[in-house]
């Protein structure tokens, strides 16, 4: 059984709306960081997030835009690629999970995807004793550039067999990290992971992940 809660973040001058599933007995929450496009209502991240709960994971869904800048994105692509910004609203929401009584105590990961699994890595690097543990989906850890060498957290790279462009830029960026970490090529997925079964993969392997480092 879960417990699901529509929250309103503020993050500075923003408030950033989210839901948080809280599984019972859980002891960790992992936070989603989406890319451009995407947020806390599409169905992959709503898929893997429900997949996280059925392992006691929990989950913070959340978008890292206000509406107001989402729609601007679409027109005039702002924000989807200003990685410093996802980072600290990432960072910002982070925060707030540490003071909220409810996951207070909770282990924290990250599960980023495209842009935002660069943004997922930069807050990792500067909240080095809070992160425990970094999942990218299909991720641009390239975008991450300088802060590469400073994530301490474990972290788990996706990246689908026939995205050819994106396998080369996530071992580039691997060979820049220092920390534990690991490379995953999911054969017969594309970018977005949308073949059969590929999806359920990425959760399993992600699962598998955060209960090995997310633990008390």
């Amino acid at each position: 059984m879960s417990n699901q809660n529509d929250l309103k973040i503020p993050v500075g001058e923003v408030i950033l709306e989210g839901s948080l599933t809280l599984p019972s007995d859980a002891h960790s929450v992992v936070l989603f960081a989406h890319g451009s496009g995407s947020g806390r209502f599409s169905p992959r991240n709503q898929y893997v997030g429900k997949e996280f709960n059925k392992a006691k994971i929990g989950t913070l869904l959340f978008d890292l835009l206000t509406r107001e800048e989402e729609d601007e994105d679409m027109v005039t692509a702002e924000y989807r690629f200003n990685i410093g910004l996802l980072a600290e609203r990432l960072i910002g929401a982070t925060l707030w999970l540490k003071s909220d009584r409810l996951t207070k105590s909770c282990l924290l990961g990250y599960f980023g995807a495209s842009t935002g699994a660069a943004a997922a890595l930069i807050a990792a690097a500067k909240l080095p004793n809070d992160i425990a543990a970094v999942v990218s989906r299909g991720g641009r850890p390239d975008l991450a550039a300088n802060y590469l060498s400073k994530v301490v957290a474990p972290t788990l790279l996706l990246v689908g067999g026939l995205d050819i462009e994106v396998i080369e830029l996530n071992r580039e960026a691997m060979a820049k990290m220092t920390a534990q970490k690991k490379l995953v090529i999911v054969p017969g997925a594309t970018h977005l992971f949308e073949e059969r079964g590929k999806l359920e993969e990425v959760a399993k392997l992600s699962i598998n992940w955060f209960l090995r480092y997310l633990v008390k």
